[in-house]
């Protein structure tokens, strides 16, 4: 069945709530013996995660355009702030027609955590990147219109994946059968780790957004951005003034122009030509109608 053949099936179904999928079903590796061992929530946010997951937020099958972005929330690696930077973010590009995944990953600095960031977390969001690819069909999502957008945090996670080699590994199943390259990269006040990339050239086009007093993330936001242009990768940058860390999709401060960066988001979404079905794109070098 043809991608555009799949999205108009898809306006015939009633709407979805929110589903969540185990990256694992039988344990993530290295995380078997934890296996479906209950998350701690509070006030909304999350810890003790051991099995990987992916919530499904679709977008409205009426402007549903087939792309799809998983979302990794912040939290210092300690937990993760599921609502204002994987709910919330996963909605405003919903209204953009994007379907969203926010993804659960495993905390290298939760109390008693063996996990670590490089191996573990960075893992869970390639095998994420897998799994949308693998279900695509499900979900009406172009396989090669899958891309990643973190915060704080999961902006190291996006960097370790979109910007550094991946290790080399056998597959265990079909998913790990896809590629985890994601198609372009969204850094929302990305931590330092995993800046300066180690494979910059051919790396995914990039969104960077921070505040310029971020002491913390600032730094790197500016850095990948830099190196990335430098390595001839598309590469797009917002520093907001007076501006520090965690101002999420909009939610906090008083600034009007933090309110709408989301905005700025899905202008360089559509101007990469991420939010159209590549079968409606005119040729290369013919203008569009």
């Amino acid at each position: 069945m043809k991608f555009a053949a799949i999205v108009l099936c898809l306006a015939t179904l009633p709407a979805f709530a929110q589903q969540s999928f185990q990256l694992w079903p039988d344990g993530a590796p290295g995380s078997e013996r934890r296996h479906n061992e209950p998350e701690t929530v509070k006030d909304t946010y999350v810890s003790n995660v051991h099995d990987p997951s992916l919530t499904v937020m679709r977008a409205d099958a009426r402007h549903a355009n087939g792309a799809a972005v998983i979302v990794v929330p912040g939290g210092g690696h300690r937990m993760l702030v599921f609502q204002n930077e994987g709910v919330q973010a996963a909605k405003n590009l919903n209204r953009a027609g994007v379907t969203a995944f926010v993804l659960k990953y495993r905390l290298a600095r939760d109390a008693g955590s063996t996990y670590s960031i490089e191996n573990n977390a960075a893992a869970d969001l390639r095998r994420a990147v897998r799994w949308v690819r693998a279900h695509a069909a499900e979900y009406g999502v172009d396989p090669q219109r899958v891309g990643i957008m973190g915060f704080s945090a999961g902006g190291e996670l996006v960097s370790l994946v979109a910007d550094n080699p991946a290790p080399a590994a056998q597959p265990r199943d079909a998913v790990d059968r896809h590629s985890a390259r994601p198609d372009f990269q969204v850094l929302v006040y990305p931590g330092p780790l995993g800046v300066p990339a180690k494979a910059a050239t051919g790396a995914p086009p990039a969104f960077i957004v921070a505040g310029s007093r971020d002491k913390c993330c600032m730094p790197p936001a500016l850095g990948l951005y830099q190196q990335l242009v430098a390595a001839g990768v598309s590469a797009e940058l917002h520093l907001y003034a007076d501006t520090d860390h965690a101002f999420n999709v909009g939610q906090r401060g008083e600034r009007i122009s933090l309110q709408h960066w989301p905005d700025r988001l899905t202008d360089w979404l559509a101007d990469g030509g991420w939010l159209v079905p590549r079968g409606d794109r005119p040729p290369e070098g013919v203008p569009a109608p």
